[in-house]
């Protein structure tokens, strides 16, 4: 069995929390199933569980190589350097970075307001980018455009290998 749930911000990758913050099991109800990886605390999306080893292993084993890519939107307004420095890899405290997938992109017209909102600043813009990774280090996207000077406001991911969140709501899920 695989569920893909898009994942709210603001919701830990687990099913309970001693702190009482919230957690999958607010959206999941399936019983058995686990994450096929992670998305950070404020990091929202697609998040794919599944109730079979194997193929969570395949997902989330770099070895495999299975594709991530995420919608980022950024503090500033993204240089094409910076962009070209994100494809080339750049180089962060655990070690360079594999080369990446990474392109200019706009908000899209689908997406949901987020809650809290980003902060605003008149006389900062922001600007989005779409970076598709084939690793998955801890914070590893927010860590790269923060090296190349332009630090991550917002993160959704968009696509694992072929499940993509294709009109799920925040907190809605489906199985795949």
């Amino acid at each position: 069995m695989l569920i893909a749930l898009n994942k709210p911000y603001g919701v830990l990758c687990q099913f309970t929390d001693s702190d009482g913050r919230r957690t999958l099991a607010e959206f999941v109800k399936q019983k058995d199933v686990y994450p096929a990886g992670r998305l950070d605390h404020d990091s929202e999306g697609l998040l794919l569980l599944t109730d079979d080893g194997a193929l969570a292993h395949k997902l989330t084993d770099p070895r495999h190589k299975e594709p991530k890519t995420y919608l980022v939107q950024v503090d500033g307004q993204i240089t094409d350097e910076a962009i070209v420095a994100l494809r080339r890899g750049v180089v962060l405290n655990d070690g360079p970075t594999r080369p990446a997938t990474v392109e200019h992109a706009i908000e899209p017209e689908w997406l949901w307001p987020r809650d809290p909102p980003v902060r605003f600043r008149k006389a900062i813009p922001t600007s989005w980018v779409s970076v598709t990774l084939s690793e998955g280090r801890n914070r590893q996207v927010r860590r790269m455009t923060a090296a190349v000077g332009f630090p991550t406001l917002r993160l959704i991911r968009v696509r694992i290998g072929p499940y993509a969140l294709d009109g799920l709501a925040p907190g809605e899920s489906r199985r795949v």
